[in-house]
């Protein structure tokens, strides 16, 4: 392999090293005597930490170790072991100089302009592209490997699991919800829907959680007006397109139109899961009891005003990917 052409600068706060970090292969790579100037201790104190690195069985040499042809002094080329970054990380951590605590605090600084202010540059090109964020995000880890400094490990992790958390977070800031969805016709009626919550409401009573009370109509053709609001078309199209949008306003107009003596919010739910059931839509993995349960009491306690917005996190939530 030969070096690539893109170079970048690490210089120590004093300013009096400079060292080329070559580029390939999605990694920067250094041999021991850039190391050795780096960190400022001679080339066969960094051979000892480098082997020590190898034997204590931290890192896989093949995986880490790649031969550059590289020009001497005397004009000549020869094959040189380089070492990429977390080779160069692991070293840095061992090395009691200080050069190396000057290098470790640079590294956390390069974790965080990447957390923070990498993300904020290109917060287009990550909504676009999450898959890209979350392989950057992996990239990552060899930089907060073994920190003495910040508990980073534990930010990233967490960024990671709630990834899809950060996305809907900033489409809800700025009214960004999603208007695509499942278009599929379905054969459902709200005949249907009444009598499966009448199996709901026997159920209930059987357990002593429900009274006579619960999802009796305090006007008959309520919920039948209801689930013709939400399926109704105009000029020949769908008012709601998705099956998504049809199973969030059917929750949201349950909710905040009170069909029912009792049981509004309760009935509310399970006419959303059981709109998405009937639709072959898979919720499972993205609308969980808890989640329901909140987006239901956050419909309850939310502002007319507000519909647009209960209405998108409910779309954000059913369009999210899952991994």
């Amino acid at each position: 392999m030969k070096k690539t052409n893109d170079v970048v600068i690490y210089k120590t706060q004093d300013n009096q090293i400079e060292v080329d970090v070559f580029l390939n292969n999605d990694t920067v790579w250094l041999n021991r005597k850039q190391i050795s100037a780096l960190f400022e201790r001679d080339i066969k104190t960094i051979g000892k930490h480098i082997n020590n690195v190898f034997s204590d069985g931290e890192l896989d040499f093949n995986s880490v170790v790649a031969k550059f042809a590289t020009t001497a002094q005397d004009g000549k080329t020869y094959q040189v072991d380089y070492y990429n970054l977390d080779v160069i990380i692991s070293v840095g951590y061992r090395v009691k100089s200080l050069r190396g605590v000057q290098f470790r605090q640079w590294a956390t600084n390069r974790l965080r302009d990447y957390l923070v202010n990498g993300f904020l540059i290109n917060q287009k090109l990550v909504e676009n592209k999450k898959i890209h964020f979350l392989n950057t995000l992996e990239n990552l880890k060899i930089l907060v490997s073994s920190n003495d400094y910040i508990e980073s490990k534990e930010i990233i992790s967490l960024i990671e699991s709630f990834s899809n958390t950060w996305f809907s977070l900033d489409s809800y800031d700025r009214n960004d919800f999603p208007t695509n969805g499942t278009i599929e016709e379905i054969k459902v009626s709200g005949e249907d829907l009444l009598n499966d919550l009448n199996q709901l409401k026997i159920d209930l009573i059987r357990k002593g959680e429900a009274t006579e009370l619960f999802a009796q109509e305090k006007s008959s053709g309520n919920l039948l007006g209801i689930f013709g609001n939400v399926f109704q078309s105009v000029f020949g199209q769908d008012a709601y397109e998705s099956i998504e949008a049809k199973a969030a306003h059917l929750l949201y107009f349950i909710i905040k139109n009170h069909p029912f003596n009792d049981g509004n919010k309760r009935s509310a739910a399970f006419s959303f899961i059981w709109l998405l059931h009937k639709s072959k839509v898979n919720f499972s993995s993205k609308i969980s009891p808890e989640t329901l349960t909140t987006l239901t009491i956050l419909i309850a306690e939310s502002k007319p005003d507000d519909k647009d917005k209960m209405i998108g996190i409910i779309l954000l939530l059913l369009n999210s990917n899952t991994n």
